[in-house]
């Protein structure tokens, strides 16, 4: 064989070799899969699975732009700067926003949930020197519980106005206390037998001067039973820092589809102390009363009549409207007549109006 066949066999085999590469499928690597969020629907709108995990998340929340006015809502007697020695009054403004978080899982033991609250405030208030001043009141954390099945333990509010209800469905609902501190650590357990029956068993911290000093808790416990008709619940507190306890007793009847009502009282075994854990009325009893009636899936008028055995009367009353879906603006009266000492930042006894405009999603 010569140099010319060895030259053009090789030349043959490099284009049989190139045309059988050439007639190959480009290999092209498969995207990896995009994992997108997946809507939970097992605890209520709004929750979806975290990526990778079983636990369900919902975040929301609120703003909120109330304008109070008047004797009960406003600012009345401040200094006004441009002419000293004179008195002015002036609206109160109230800005929040509240963000939220829920989370809810599955497991062995029941379900695992948590709820936080934290709000961001600005707020006109009178300072030392007696002058309207508007600026930031801070960042509270309102709620920070763990619960797994009806075991509950952190941040919350007190079983004594959360078992049985707030109030009445007003803005100024505590005209007449009915709960003292709100704010308080829980070591709780809530039982539910399914047909209406519910208890509670509360161990609390308390709050600021109603803090725990010792290791003997506040204790709230508390029945109830629900119904199509609307509920019956009773709730009993011991006071462990002032030794002292209280009871109350509610009603809440659905009247119509269109009307709900409400009775409550409250009973403290001491007189004389104006405010411990879960009293801020005077004397030692307390009555409301009140109700909402629902013109149309819009609109809704709101009242609530209060009055204490210190002879305090507290009566609001508001219109709310739906503007559109989670746009809501609330129009108030309120008036209250203290006989004796008012634990309320208001100046005197009168009426007042607040004008709140709420977005919540």
């Amino acid at each position: 064989m010569n140099i010319k066949s060895l030259l053009l066999g090789s030349a043959a085999a490099l284009i049989a070799v190139s045309g059988a590469r050439a007639a190959d499928a480009v290999v092209v690597a498969e995207p990896e899969p995009a994992e997108y969020v997946k809507i939970c629907d097992v605890y209520g709108a709004g929750y979806f699975y975290i990526p990778g995990t079983e636990t369900c998340l919902r975040i929301g929340g609120y703003v909120r732009y109330d304008i109070g006015a008047g004797k009960v809502n406003g600012l009345t007697d401040v200094n006004d700067r441009s002419d000293p020695g004179s008195l002015n009054d002036t609206f109160y403004k109230h800005a929040r926003f509240a963000l939220k978080t829920w989370t809810g899982q599955e497991t062995e033991l029941g379900t695992l949930k948590t709820y936080t609250e934290t709000r961001f405030n600005w707020e006109t208030q009178v300072d030392a020197a007696n002058y309207a001043v508007a600026a930031g009141r801070g960042v509270s954390l309102n709620f920070a519980w763990i619960q797994l099945g009806g075991f509950r333990v952190g941040k919350d509010e007190s079983a004594w106005v959360t078992f049985s209800g707030y109030a009445g469905n007003v803005i100024d609902d505590s005209l007449v206390g009915y709960g003292g501190d709100f704010d308080t650590g829980v070591v709780q357990y809530y039982f539910d037998a399914g047909n209406g029956f519910s208890a509670v068993i509360s161990l609390e911290d308390g709050a600021g001067v109603n803090t725990v000093d010792s290791y003997v808790p506040h204790v709230v416990g508390g029945v109830k039973y629900t119904q199509g008709w609307g509920s019956i619940s009773a709730t009993g507190v011991y006071d462990s820092v002032w030794e002292e306890w209280g009871g109350k007793v509610r009603l809440d009847v659905n009247a119509t589809n269109e009307l709900s009502l409400f009775a409550m009282v409250n009973y403290g075994s001491e007189s004389n102390v104006i405010h411990n854990s879960f009293k801020n009325w005077e004397g030692n009893w307390a009555i409301f009363g009140g109700g909402t009636y629902k013109f149309n899936e819009k609109t809704s008028f709101n009242a609530q009549v209060s009055y204490d055995e210190g002879k305090s009367l507290g009566v609001a009353a508001n219109i709310a409207y739906d503007i559109v879906p989670g746009f809501t603006i609330i129009g108030e009266v309120d008036y209250i007549n203290k006989a004796t000492s008012d634990y309320r930042a208001v100046s005197s006894d009168g009426f007042g109006g607040i004008l709140r405009f709420q977005r919540s999603f």
